[in-house]
């Protein structure tokens, strides 16, 4: 339970460092913040396809393909539907930017809803990569999920500012959210351990959130820049490195 515990600690906090990332170095290049996410992009994956898609269909027994299948589909089609509800941030961040001019205080709530909504399945992932029993494949999910947390952490600073909200509360507004992906991941975590029978199930949802992450937001946002070339190289590094990790730790 200690080792959960930190690592949702960790997960929520690496937005913390991104947001503390985002107000030093608040000219940081797009190209820098692509590589790390792309590079998150390619760690994701394979923890989506390895620790969790996979492990569903292993524990899945005669009606494997029906709980895994059905799963993925669910979890995206879940986060497509809010999507739909709430648009993410790198949606409305791109908006805010390009028009130059300071957002209303609704505008400043809804980003953080957003952040909020998205980020609480993406804590549910890592808590049922715990709940399985696999905590070598949990920390990989959990470590793609901060890797992620880390460059959206760091966008996010920008338009808060420029919405007229003081750096504490900023800075505040950030810990918020990176304190509902450690609810999600004790909520994933409890769920599995005290409802075994919903593990196969529940490990499918959450890869198919994941991919629904990496395909909808994550690999879009990184060829916006005209880095595709290097984000795609770092996206099959970090996904060959999971890949490499994954075998040698077995």
């Amino acid at each position: 339970m200690e080792l959960v515990l930190l690592t949702a600690l960790g997960v929520g906090g690496a937005t913390v460092i991104g947001a503390a990332i985002g107000f030093i170095f608040k000219k940081l290049s797009h190209r820098f913040s692509d590589i790390v996410l792309s590079f998150a992009a390619g760690v994701m994956l394979a923890a989506a396809v390895f620790g969790l898609i996979i492990p569903s269909l292993e524990h899945g027994g005669k009606f494997r393909l029906l709980y895994t299948v059905g799963g993925v589909f669910i979890g995206a089609i879940c986060l497509n539907l809010t999507d739909k509800l709430v648009p993410h941030l790198h949606k409305m961040v791109g908006t805010e930017t390009e028009s130059h001019h300071n957002a209303h205080l609704s505008k400043v709530l809804l980003f953080v809803m957003a952040i909020a909504i998205h980020n609480l399945p993406e804590g549910i992932a890592a808590g049922v990569g715990f709940g399985s029993g696999n905590n070598s494949q949990a920390l990989i999910i959990a470590g793609g999920i901060a890797l992620q947390n880390i460059p959206e952490g760091m966008v996010i600073i920008a338009p808060m500012i420029a919405a007229g909200i003081s750096k504490k509360k900023t800075f505040v507004i950030a810990m918020l959210t990176g304190l509902v992906e450690v609810v999600g991941t004790l909520i994933g975590y409890f769920a599995v351990r005290f409802a075994g029978a919903i593990l196969p199930f529940a490990l499918a949802f959450a890869g198919g959130t994941m991919l629904y992450v990496i395909s909808d937001e994550m690999i879009p946002e990184t060829h916006a820049h005209g880095s595709q070339r290097g984000a795609t190289y770092a996206l099959l590094i970090g996904f060959c490195l999971m890949l490499v990790m994954d075998v040698v730790l077995g």
